[in-house]
């Protein structure tokens, strides 16, 4: 996630989940705005003007900042990451542990009573986790942890440089059973090894590595093995989702072009950091052939993911609010870049949208109704055309 200007963005936008969300939220938001944004989604409920293709919307997690949430392929279960402290929104009493930096939690979408499930963290509690997604078969789940390094939080970037991201180089992808147990590496690679989700059929991987020594996107086979480099464009190349048929992989990229930008980019990237520009949407085929811009806006654009239909890709932009840090909202757009639609018209963050499998429900990561300034939760709502 990232695009446009990234010093309106925040950090975990561009690298995946966490650290897009993380920084994102973090930096530089104008506290009394945040605030009184707060206060007014409160008010106004779940839902706001404009906002006619989204119906009973719900809200599934509460404190805290959760964000990347996915369906698991029967579309029963949600897989996020999570930090800070969930609350239960009945007491206002604090739920579980208070969480450093990003685990994987997972949650039921449905419940008997009607009533919000408590989420369940899967992960083992150490380092940063991001990206986290289920297997089709429903009995592995994929996620990004850099513990098996470092045990505690990663540091935060040296920000004396300018508004960066950091790229940390010791994430590591794995595979696990859905309740978090045999925990297995996927990859062994050194380097940022991140983002990565899984087709339909179950066979292939595609996710971001800085292993040949740039940002780019890469598949590999369900097992690991089968390793294909698909990108090779200076700059950074991510946030790779499949089309439900499995044959085109819709990303985000920014790309240095001039001598200083590249000079910079290059300079950053050796110290381990990133300093998001303008990220655009493209497309690809899953070979890495045939690729093309779909999004030309100069915003930062970050977060697509596919419609089922197999045209239209649905991802968040602020490309008419590039002076707010938080102020991102969903858009859909066709794949020839026609179309645009914006779908969120809260105040503030919305981001990292998914459908579900069969295209009636949408799930998003929001700051509306949140309690405290920078609150991000995961929200549900019903889709109409």
């Amino acid at each position: 996630m990232h695009k446009a200007n990234l010093s309106l963005i925040g950090p975990s936008l561009l690298l995946g989940t966490a650290l897009l969300l993380a920084l994102a939220l973090r930096t530089g938001a104008r506290q009394t705005a945040q605030s009184k944004k707060s206060a007014d989604a409160a008010s106004h409920g779940l839902k706001f003007s404009g906002e006619k293709h989204l119906a009973n919307i719900r809200q599934l997690t509460f404190g805290g900042q959760s964000a990347e949430a996915y369906f698991s392929a029967d579309d029963k279960y949600l897989t996020f990451q999570h930090q800070g402290q969930f609350f239960d929104p009945r007491t206002h009493s604090a739920v579980g542990p208070n969480i450093p930096c990003d685990q994987i939690f997972a949650i039921r979408v449905d419940t008997p009573d009607g009533k919000p499930a408590t989420p369940k963290m899967l992960s083992n509690g150490k380092g940063r986790t991001t990206c986290s997604y289920f297997f089709p078969s429903g009995d592995r789940m994929l996620y990004s942890s850099t513990f098996a390094a470092n045990p505690a939080c990663p540091p935060p970037p040296d920000y004396s440089l300018g508004y960066v991201w950091p790229i940390y180089d010791i994430y590591s992808i794995y595979t696990a059973k859905p309740d978090g147990s045999d925990l297995r590496p996927l990859t062994t690679a050194h380097g940022y090894n991140a983002e990565s989700t899984i087709t339909r059929d179950g066979k292939h991987i595609v996710f971001t590595s800085t292993r040949n020594g740039d940002l780019d996107v890469f598949t590999m086979d369900a097992d690991g093995t089968n390793v294909k480099q698909l990108t090779h464009e200076l700059g950074y190349d991510g946030g790779p989702f499949w089309s439900y048929d499995g044959k085109k992989i819709v990303y985000r990229a920014e790309h240095p072009q001039t001598p200083e930008q590249v000079a910079d980019y290059k300079n950053l990237y050796a110290r381990g950091l990133i300093r998001p520009g303008n990220l655009e949407i493209w497309v690809m085929n899953a070979d890495g052939f045939g690729k093309h811009q779909v999004t030309h806006n100069g915003a930062a654009n970050f977060a697509p993911y596919w419609l089922p239909d197999g045209k239209r890709i649905v991802f968040a932009s602020n490309v008419t609010n590039t002076k707010d840090p938080a102020g991102f909202d969903l858009y859909i757009v066709n794949e020839d870049g026609s179309g645009l639609e914006r779908i969120t018209y809260y105040p503030g963050f919305d981001a990292f949208p998914m459908f579900s499998s069969d295209g009636k429900r949408l799930v998003w990561a929001s700051n509306r109704n949140g309690t405290v300034e920078h609150e991000t939760n995961i929200f549900i709502a019903d889709w109409v055309e």
